[in-house]
């Protein structure tokens, strides 16, 4: 056997290993990719008239990221939904609303804003999950508020906010509960005369898991 023929034979075998080493690091890859795909965090928000389940879209991750930490780390819980106007829309998550002072609901800010993820497949159908903002005139960019949100309660929705504000989620279970919510009385600046207060709690599981109990089917 010539030399050449040894390296020959030795670089075909070394080649052969690489490969070998290579598809098996993609398959592990791939499997890793779809185990992460197979499970979804669910935020039940829950009030005296019952709780609300929501899925958040991953194609808003910057809203989705900070709904969830604010969540996990409770700062929803004791909140109020400070603002309602029936035939439209629920709105809370003002750390305001946990004080006693309820002239001062709504105008709270966490600090900072999240900026617009608009997205045309997401539209603004009852139940829709969007991110409360300040006007225009003093955010031409249409930057979300660092905490408070709002529900859709219309059953037609509210097709004129699309791509105005960003909608990052979607109620799959309690829609007759933002209906309850907001058929409640209310005092000056649409806030509910009780306060209707709100607990989060995150939760992971498997997507067939979210289908077969709450019958919302994810995209293909």
């Amino acid at each position: 056997m010539t030399i050449q023929t040894t390296h020959f034979i030795k670089n075909t075998l070394v080649n052969k290993c690489l490969l070998v080493l290579l598809l098996v690091g993609v398959s592990f890859t791939e499997s890793l990719a779809k185990g992460k795909s197979k499970k979804d965090t669910i935020v039940t928000i829950s009030t005296q008239f019952g709780d609300m389940v929501v899925v958040l879209f991953d194609e808003t991750p910057q809203h989705k990221t900070n709904f969830l930490k604010l969540a996990k780390e409770g700062f929803y819980n004791n909140t109020t939904f400070h603002r309602i106007i029936d035939d439209f829309m629920i709105q809370g998550g003002d750390k305001n609303s946990k004080d006693d002072d309820k002239t001062n609901d709504g105008a709270g800010d966490i600090g900072y804003q999240i900026p617009a993820e608009f997205n045309p497949k997401f539209k603004h159908v009852r139940g829709a999950l969007a991110a409360a903002r300040q006007g225009d005139f003093v955010n031409p960019k249409r930057e979300s508020s660092g905490s408070q949100f709002y529900l859709v309660e219309n059953h037609a929705g509210t097709p004129h906010l699309d791509n105005q504000y960003t909608v990052f989620g979607q109620v799959i279970s309690g829609l007759d509960v933002i209906d309850k919510i907001a058929e409640q009385p209310k005092g000056p600046r649409d806030r509910p005369l009780a306060d209707i207060r709100m607990t989060m709690k995150v939760e992971k599981l498997k997507k067939k898991k979210i289908t077969k109990r709450y019958g919302y089917s994810y995209p293909a």
